[in-house]
């Protein structure tokens, strides 16, 4: 891991933010590595995976804007997934220009392994703060939660 060594009387919140951030999503590429994901990856696997409950096939659209991601970054990410064997896509019924999606078998098992291992992984990073269930890490989530609902409201991008 990198160390970031910044003057604290320079420390903006948007600086403090991005550090965290990037560090962040490097322990997560580590920690998914492992089932041959990459952090996005991850992300979109467990999006779909949230979403899929009760065998509910979202559009790719929707998994995009579920995700917070442009349509065609998740695009390129899906078609990755699918090559790998993660997730099938299929022709919609009632729109040609839509796919529908779902988690194969391996997608499955994969995405709940990884899942585990990620939520470990956010126990000991939130440690420091007292841990998922932490009152500061409730209200730093809570905090992050109001700046981003506030910067999509705004239609600019998160």
């Amino acid at each position: 891991m990198y160390i970031v060594y910044m003057d604290t009387n320079y420390r903006t919140t948007g600086s403090l933010v991005w550090h965290l951030a990037m560090r962040w999503r490097a322990e997560v590429d580590r920690a998914v590595e492992r089932f041959g994901l990459t952090h996005a990856q991850y992300s979109i696997l467990a999006s779909l995976h949230t979403m899929t409950a009760g065998d509910r096939r979202p559009t790719q659209r929707e998994l995009s804007d579920y995700a917070g991601l442009q349509t065609i970054y998740v695009s390129k990410l899906v078609r990755a997934l699918e090559t790998a064997g993660f997730l099938t896509r299929d022709p919609d019924a009632d729109d040609s220009r839509a796919v529908r999606l779902a988690l194969t078998d391996f997608g499955r098992q994969t995405i709940a392994a990884a899942r585990a291992v990620v939520r470990d992984l956010d126990s000991r990073l939130t440690a420091p703060i007292g841990g998922p269930d932490g009152e500061a890490t409730k209200a730093l989530a809570r905090t992050l939660g109001v700046l981003l609902d506030r910067q999509s409201r705004k239609g600019e991008p998160t």
